[in-house]
């Protein structure tokens, strides 16, 4: 019976794997999570093909779906083991072409084209909120009081302490934070990836007379700072507008030393799509499990997370998070 089983299992994976168009769709899975239209784009095929390959794939197990607002997205849930594990290793070594002795190999030129629309995809989410931004520039003051997050951002502080520490500020904006962060006696690199912004940050700080906070541009997904550089980084109510938070959440940490400290503030997943329009966010909040996913994905381990009830009862506002975690001593160390 437990061979009829095994050759019935064998017979399913090498049916779904056979056809290159889903080892593909795979391949880019787990790099990515992706709704049918970001496939359509990259994959350059029509939505009925695309929706097929996935149904596919859906019911051989191997795809975890989230639902966002209107959208679904899907990420590859990479088998434990046995001879799904083995086939998809198998599958990913014949994704590479062998090169003469002594040179490296190379991707399959497809693999290629699919990995360079891909980052198009992910630049076409990155460019929307940076375009809202720098549209919006100082007057995001204003508009971003809809969050009414001071105790928020008080809450997120108290995780950092001591004085002292070299914290990072990802997606600073306007530099509220830098500038609380600065004023605790805290050293401070404040990031963001939009000019106009930056350029608010540093008028605020200027005001203010506060001196000792860095400015750099740059992308969550490749920050402008050193391996280990910092204490701690903290990004408040940033991930909504990443083209890909778990990236983010992975460099966060890499910029971390060992001991040191990653903070998240954001909401809790929802269905208010006025957030869209109006605030310019790209996802409709998060669920505990997939910010942990990222966490543990990132090395970060002592992982706390603390849920807010909305801090305007009166207003169509989710619930936030607090989340963080502790990048782990490496071993030996």
């Amino acid at each position: 019976m437990a061979k009829a089983e095994s050759l019935q299992s064998l017979q399913k994976v090498f049916k779904t794997l056979a056809d290159p168009t889903r080892v593909r769709i795979l391949a880019l899975l787990e790099r990515e999570e992706l709704a049918v239209q970001d496939l359509m784009q990259v994959l350059g095929m029509a939505q009925s093909r695309v929706s097929r390959h996935l149904a596919i794939l859906r019911g051989a197990g191997l795809l975890r779906g989230r639902r966002d607002g209107t959208f679904v997205y899907y990420r590859f849930v990479a088998p434990e083991g046995g001879v799904w594990r083995e086939s998809w290793e198998l599958a990913k070594r014949t994704l590479a072409v062998s090169e003469p002795l002594g040179a490296s190999p190379s991707k399959d030129a497809t693999l290629a084209r699919d990995a360079a629309a891909l980052a198009r995809v992910l630049e076409a989410r990155s460019a929307r909120s940076r375009a809202f931004f720098d549209a919006v520039g100082p007057e995001w003051d204003a508009l971003r009081k809809v969050f009414n997050d001071e105790a928020l951002r008080a809450r997120a502080v108290a995780r950092l302490v001591p004085p002292g520490l070299r914290v990072a500020d990802i997606g600073t904006g306007t530099g509220i934070l830098a500038l609380e962060l600065a004023q605790l006696g805290l050293r401070v690199v404040a990031v963001d990836n939009s000019p106009r912004m930056l350029e608010a940050a540093r008028a605020k700080l200027t005001a203010a007379g506060v001196r000792g906070v860095e400015l750099r541009r740059g992308e969550a997904s490749g920050l402008p700072l050193a391996d280990g550089e910092m204490d701690a980084a903290l990004a408040h109510m940033v991930l909504q507008y990443l083209p890909s938070p778990g990236d983010a959440i992975r460099e966060m940490a890499r910029t971390v030393r060992q001991g040191g400290v990653v903070v998240i503030v954001d909401f809790v997943r929802h269905d208010r799509e006025w957030m869209r329009a109006e605030l310019g966010v790209t996802w409709l909040g998060f669920a505990e499990a997939e910010v942990r996913g990222w966490f543990e994905a990132a090395g970060l381990s002592e992982f706390r997370v603390e849920v807010l009830s909305p801090l305007s009862p009166g207003r169509d506002l989710p619930a936030s998070f607090i989340a963080s975690g502790r990048r782990a001593a490496e071993a030996g160390g």
